[in-house]
């Protein structure tokens, strides 16, 4: 179904992250007997409070049980390199996909057009100044999800259909932070693989399930959570800025044009990097303290998935598939 879950007989049972009723075969599993445990995104706060660390120091600990640091970091650093290349690759084609057509490279011409023209004379096209940290940031999403839509390599983060909204936000962290570095990377990924589990676990990263606040709600929370980190956040404040990316993507539906993962998803993935962005910085300028907490929004999510009619979870039997000609 998607998602990373494979349905065979029982559904409950096939998945360790998967949240069932009863949890005592999962503790029966060596695979999942790690260092640090948790649940829910309470225990993992607690945890943090409790051990003076960080998420990306509770899930590089837990990474300890199967490989050492060197190789934790390498294929860390791996992953983000075959990211960048996705970013690069995307913005240097042009051509035609199933529906529509590839833009990424000329919309990358037009902000450094629009960059120069700032620089050299005050003015440019949109007639705003200032830098263009968002439009590059869209951009890059743009890239990744042409390159999947073409068929080409892409990290599943969560999803394939979501890949673009994590590559896009670390590259703004890479290119607009005052230090970026390699360990500012591999902690990214690691909190934002520490939210990943929290919705697998209790909810679905799959848009055949839950609709698109599954995939593209999901890796906009997981990019949050993961910038917000790096921007200095505590746990507390972490956690807020995943809550807000996904409580402001509940209720989003997966209807694909023709089928074809590519209308609205590739810009899809565009917003979803910028409400990273935004959910990030708005937690950071907050104490952490918040009146819907992660748990909340997570089960909410569920919820409102479960709810959610068939037409719109990928079906293309409803919204805009049904809506806009596909030809």
């Amino acid at each position: 179904v998607g998602g990373g879950f494979v349905v065979t007989g029982n559904p409950n049972n096939q998945n360790a992250f998967r949240m069932i009723d009863s949890e005592a075969n999962i503790s029966e599993l060596n695979d999942y007997d790690v260092k640090y445990k948790f649940k829910n995104g309470k225990e993992l706060e607690n945890l943090c409070w409790a051990m003076d660390m960080n998420i990306s120091d509770i899930i590089f600990e837990n990474e300890l049980k199967w490989r050492n640091a060197e190789l934790i970091k390498e294929g860390l650093l791996n992953i983000w390199n075959v990211m960048d290349a996705c970013i690069e690759n995307g913005l240097s084609t042009k051509g035609l996909l199933n529906a529509t057509t590839r833009r990424a490279k000329k919309l990358a011409e037009k902000i450094i057009e629009m960059e120069y023209s700032d620089n050299n004379t005050g003015l440019n096209s949109i007639n705003m100044k200032g830098n263009f940290s968002d439009d590059w940031l869209r951009c890059w999403a743009v890239a990744v999800n042409e390159e999947n839509a073409g068929g080409n390599r892409v990290v599943t983060a969560p999803t394939n259909g979501a890949a673009g909204v994590i590559p896009a936000v670390i590259k703004y962290y890479k290119t607009y932070h005052k230090t970026p570095n390699d360990d500012g990377i591999c902690k990214m990924l690691l909190t934002a693989g520490a939210m990943g589990m929290l919705y697998k676990r209790g909810a679905s990263l799959s848009a055949a399930e839950v609709g698109c606040q599954g995939e593209i709600g999901v890796a906009s929370s997981m990019a949050s959570a993961a910038l917000c980190e790096v921007m200095g956040g505590n746990v507390f404040q972490v956690t807020n800025a995943a809550e807000i990316a996904m409580e402001h993507s509940l209720g989003l539906t997966c209807d694909p044009v023709g089928g074809y993962v590519e209308i609205p998803c590739i810009e899809r993935n565009a917003i979803g990097a910028s409400k990273a962005v935004a959910s990030a910085r708005m937690a950071l300028m907050g104490d952490g303290k918040n009146v819907v907490s992660l748990d909340n929004v997570i089960e909410t999510m569920r919820q409102t998935g479960w709810d959610m009619q068939a037409k719109y979870k990928e079906t293309s039997k409803g919204g805009l598939a049904q809506n806009v000609p596909s030809c």
